[in-house]
């Protein structure tokens, strides 16, 4: 039993490594993008990436998870993977090669439905290319995934992100490729990814089963429209933003901007969420297993109220940090000739701190997700993504014509915080726990109290160096303000942190 947790946590690691390194690496190009491409040209890339991951859902239509199914199934039945595999890597590649003809032939009026312009069309086409390969991955992933080959797993997904880490930089600066560069990099990318999985690939056999097809499309389609709606709450904004009206821009932002402008201002700005979102994720990898090993301890219950407490204080906290320092760090001009964002962007810096603040409802619904997994009612998991997405794509269409890239982050606030909630109300009704509500919604009152009072007071600060050291002393205070309301979680975590030290 020890040795199969050991497996698995190494496996945990692997697989949250490299997802981590990978999206590091892929945020290394904002700065780039911002400072060699346009407001414009970066608004047609965010808009576009955006829908790439709309449209990944629809090509692979939950092949990928009914694969993983029903090969660990056959294993039972003794059943010819091989025949599974090919089946399923046919499938796709057939269908993800009529979809992306479709896109490219179809791309002028693709372009001005996700609110580009005709002349557009070539991004489109570059992205049905990036589509096609990225889709010829899925079930070779799955494969590694499936015989735990984690270590080929990882490289290969990382060893694609570099190639558009290095292609992109050699297409954008000495050759001067402008967006089309953006888009030949991505597409080099998971070329490279699919030359490294080969190996797996020589398995396949020109084998269709229908009946295996079916099989692993009754497990794979309904993840289809839960997988659009989680990705919606994320990317709508994106999507109601690029048809705000010219008027409403000149209204909010002056003359000199187009739809394009503020999509890309949003999502470069919006970008630097990844402070919180790669915490997140390293939790999510840990979390799962850690839930389902434990669920039947004694003490579980009150183990996982002091989880949720902990790691809701700590995203806070780290919520609150980088709302008053990542706009110094955009704003510092390195070397005297460098910004991480260029002025112009800095009209959109005010949606950091509910960009910030999404990410810790992201994190209770990610520790409350743990009642359904237990118990098995996955089935009111799609309800909470569904109610996300819905209240996001509401509060988008109303406040984007009043407040523009603020309202889009509001949206954001609503949807991730009506999805804390229903998680709760389901998840409680069928595992139930007593969780220090009130302490926390005081620290969160405590900690928006206190964004506003350093966006006050800063502004009126004489000295860069004093305005530092009023931040770190409202740090402080809501560190120690933290611990008195959590005295007993402190404890723990300071008990914990002596007996490290003293093995050490």
């Amino acid at each position: 039993m020890f040795s199969k947790l050991k497996l698995l946590f190494k496996d945990t690691v692997i697989y949250g490594s490299s997802t981590i390194l990978a999206r590091s690496l892929n945020y290394l190009l904002v700065p780039l993008y911002a400072n060699k491409l346009s407001t414009f040209d970066n608004g047609v890339q965010t808009i576009i990436y955006a829908n790439i991951a709309l449209a990944n859902v629809l090509f692979s239509y939950g092949l990928e998870t009914s694969y993983l199914k029903v090969v660990s199934d056959s294993a039972d039945h003794e059943r010819d993977e091989t025949q599974l595999f090919s089946t399923a890597f046919l499938t796709l590649f057939l269908t993800s090669t009529l979809f992306a003809v479709g896109i490219a032939l179809f791309a002028p009026l693709l372009a001005q439905l996700i609110g580009l312009s005709a002349g557009d069309y070539l991004f489109v086409r570059y992205a049905a290319l990036i589509l096609w390969l990225d889709t010829l991955l899925v079930i070779p992933f799955a494969e590694l995934r499936l015989k735990r080959k984690a270590l080929q797993f990882a490289i290969a997904r990382v060893a694609g992100v570099v190639a558009v880490v290095i292609s992109a930089v050699i297409l954008i600066v000495p050759l001067n490729a402008g967006l089309p560069g953006v888009f030949i990099a991505e597409a080099f990318g998971s070329l490279i990814s699919l030359l490294l999985v080969i190996p797996v690939l020589r398995q396949f056999r020109l084998f269709f089963s229908a009946d295996q097809l079916r099989s692993m499309l009754r497990i794979g389609l309904p993840y289809v429209p839960t997988g659009i709606a989680g990705l919606l709450i994320h990317l709508i904004d994106r999507n109601i933003l690029i048809r705000i009206s010219p008027s409403t821009i000149e209204r909010i932002y002056g003359k000199g901007y187009q739809p394009s402008d503020i999509v890309g201002i949003y999502g470069r700005i919006a970008a630097f969420g990844v402070v919180l979102q790669l915490f997140i994720q390293v939790f999510r990898f840990a979390w799962q297993p850690f839930f389902l090993q434990h669920s039947k301890d004694p003490d579980a219950k009150q183990l996982f109220r002091h989880i949720l407490s902990i790691s809701t204080l700590f995203t806070m906290f780290l919520a609150l940090a980088a709302t008053f320092f990542v706009p110094d760090l955009v704003r510092y001009h390195y070397g005297g000739s460098f910004y991480l964002l260029p002025p112009r962007y800095w009209i959109g810096l005010s949606i950091l701190p509910w960009i910030f603040l999404s990410y810790v409802f992201d994190m209770i619904s990610t520790n409350l997700s743990a009642g359904l997994l237990i118990t098995g009612n996955t089935r009111y998991l799609p309800v909470v993504t569904f109610a996300g997405a819905a209240v996001t794509a509401f509060f988008c269409w109303w406040l984007i014509p009043l407040r523009g890239m603020d309202g889009a982050a509001y949206a954001i606030v609503a949807g991730t915080a009506v999805m804390s909630v229903v998680m709760a109300w389901y998840s409680l009704k069928v595992f139930p726990l007593r969780h220090d509500w009130l302490k926390l919604f005081l620290l969160l009152v405590t900690a928006v109290a206190m964004a506003s009072v350093q966006f006050l007071a800063g502004s009126e600060l004489p000295q860069a160096g004093v305005v530092f050291a009023f931040k770190i002393g409202l740090l402080t205070l809501y560190l120690l303000i933290a611990a008195a309301l959590f005295r007993h979680e402190a404890r723990l975590v300071a008990v914990k942190a002596g007996q490290k030290f003293r093995r050490r």
